[in-house]
């Protein structure tokens, strides 16, 4: 199922775009048809600058299984760094 709908957060960060190293300020993260991935859907992470432009981004396109992956690894990394 593809929904189109945006789940934006607010971040403090590092995002390195084509320009360098920027402040992220915000994600942006949706299921829906990818831009460039050969997927028929993707989970679909903006990691953005609004204030900075366009040029200030950064994106992933993941499949689900790849997706659910990344959370299990994120967690498991955040629970081993913070003992």
């Amino acid at each position: 199922m593809c929904t189109g709908i945006v789940e934006t957060a607010e971040v403090s960060g590092s995002g390195k775009g084509p320009e360098g190293w920027f402040k992220l300020e915000q994600v942006n993260v949706s299921y829906d048809h990818p831009v460039d991935a050969a997927f028929e859907h993707a989970l679909n992470i903006d990691f953005v600058n609004p204030k900075e432009g366009p040029g200030a981004r950064v994106a992933v396109e993941l499949n689900p299984n790849s997706a659910r992956k990344l959370v299990e690894a994120i967690l498991t990394a955040l629970a081993r760094g913070e003992k």
